[in-house]
């Protein structure tokens, strides 16, 4: 990347949980760092706080000739700093541009490690969980997720060690840039059907691209994913090092015991047993995702004695089963689930760490209007471990409606008997929603969007009413 001390990089929303990371990571690096957002969050606060010069409000003052521009899938053509930035004949790099240029400098040096996280749900956890443990032993790794990590509270970091650890993001066919030195493909399922338009063989078809870049590398994956199982028997010139729980794997996870929101488990390779670990976040899912940061930690070749301890005081990312607040028995949870498969994922395991009288409560914000109507049918079904389902107006990302492709139409079709429309703002649902709730009552938000607002004003809600 060269001498990054004379560059300026301006990112375009770098208030977006990627670009801020990648916004971090540059900071730390040397280079001089700007951005602007259209409104505040906490990602700008905190690269505020390290001394990024950040704008709220997109204008074309912000950008000046001496600037590398990076924007966001978010930003359109008619974006000011877009325009400003052609008529100064100014490059646009996409995010994706950005990270495969730091990613480059592991791949390339046969002394570091690139592990590239994917897949269609898990990426963020896995991804911030092997940092995480990284971190907390000692090893210093550079990183750069799709969320908070907890206790580190960042979500990117560059150092000069050897190992560098990504999310990376299939949603638009941006995969197929990177070269890893360690894949990890928790699942491969539908979805992103704006973009991959014949569904799973293009999304095959982009994980083939992306391993491709690396003939050589190991690509740890989940045996017991059947995306995976149909993609490892499409493409089978790649040296697979499977995970799983169910099929015979290389990494397995064995006697599994599990007390509330606590899973305690034996990992072994090749029938040999390692360790046995805990973790504290809830739910199957979460061991898949343990167990594939295991292998991969195991395959770079670290002492899995010295980070084991780590993995049982991982308390999960931002808004993966986050505890937003509690206020007189109620309990209000947030989610950043939005596909089927995670929403079911995410209920379930819930529901079936819940000890006592609970009812589920799940909030559902849908996010983006071609996602709901390409996988409308599966959408249906994913809601049956809740007890009660407020379903909230389409947050469209951008998108621009689909006539009867709406949250009213769509609650009357659900497959839980129990199910309501609730119009309105984020903080208009929770008014009307918290006189239905009370005491001993689990509520999840569930969604991409700003369905994150919920809990808070649901709380603000209820305090006030005290």
């Amino acid at each position: 990347m060269g001498n990054l001390q004379s560059k300026h990089f301006h990112f375009i929303a770098i208030g977006g949980v990627g670009m801020s990371a990648l916004a971090k990571y540059l900071k730390e690096r040397g280079a001089k760092i700007s951005g602007s957002d259209i409104k505040e969050s906490k990602y700008t606060r905190l690269l505020n706080n390290i001394g990024v010069e950040i704008h709220i409000g997109h204008s074309k003052e912000n950008i000046s000739k001496d600037m590398i521009i990076i924007a966001s899938s978010a930003i359109h053509e008619d974006n000011p700093e877009i325009q400003k930035a052609k008529e100064l004949n100014l490059k646009i790099y996409h995010r994706s541009d950005i990270l495969k240029m730091i990613s480059d400098e592991f791949s390339k040096n046969e002394n570091s490690y690139f592990i590239g996280f994917s897949g269609t749900h898990g990426k963020t956890t896995t991804s911030g969980l092997c940092a995480y443990v990284l971190e907390k032993a000692g090893y210093s790794p550079s990183y750069v997720v799709g969320g908070i990590i907890p206790e580190i509270n960042t979500n990117g970091k560059y150092s000069s060690n050897k190992y560098f650890i990504a999310e990376l993001d299939e949603s638009d066919g941006t995969i197929q840039k990177y070269s890893t030195d360690i894949a990890v493909i928790n699942n491969m399922e539908e979805d992103h059907l704006d973009y991959y338009k014949n569904g799973f063989i293009d999304i095959a078809r982009a994980f083939n691209k992306y391993l491709s870049n690396n003939i050589n590398q190991n690509v740890i994956i989940n045996n017991d994913n059947l995306g995976n199982k149909k993609f490892m028997e499409l493409y089978k010139d790649y040296n697979y090092i499977t995970f799983g729980l169910k099929n015979n794997s290389i990494y397995m996870a064995k006697n599994i015991k599990k007390k509330g929101l606590t899973s305690e488990f034996d990992v072994c390779k090749n029938e040999i047993y390692i360790d046995t670990f805990k973790i504290i976040i809830p739910g199957e899912h979460n061991i898949y995702n343990t167990l594939a940061v295991i292998a991969s930690l195991i395959e770079a070749g670290i002492d899995i004695k010295k980070i084991k301890e780590y993995f049982s005081t991982f308390s999960g990312m931002g808004r993966r089963f986050q505890k937003v607040g509690e206020y007189k028995g109620i309990s209000v949870y947030d989610d950043y689930a939005h596909h089927p498969s995670e929403i079911k994922t995410t209920l379930n395991s819930v529901k079936n760490s819940l000890e006592g009288n609970h009812r589920l409560i799940a909030v559902f914000q849908p996010h983006r209007f071609t996602r709901l109507q390409g996988l409308w049918n599966e959408f249906k079904t994913a809601f049956g471990s809740a007890d009660m389902v407020y379903i909230t107006d389409v947050y469209s990302a951008g998108e621009k409606e689909i006539e009867n492709v709406n949250a009213e139409t769509f609650s009357k079709v659900i497959e839980n008997k129990n199910s309501k429309y609730i119009p309105g703002t984020i903080e208009e649902t929770a008014y009307k929603i918290y006189p239905e709730l009370k005491k001993g009552d689990i509520v999840i938000t569930l969604g991409a969007g700003d369905i994150t607002n919920f809990g808070k004003a649901l709380i603000d809600n209820l305090e006030e009413r005290k």
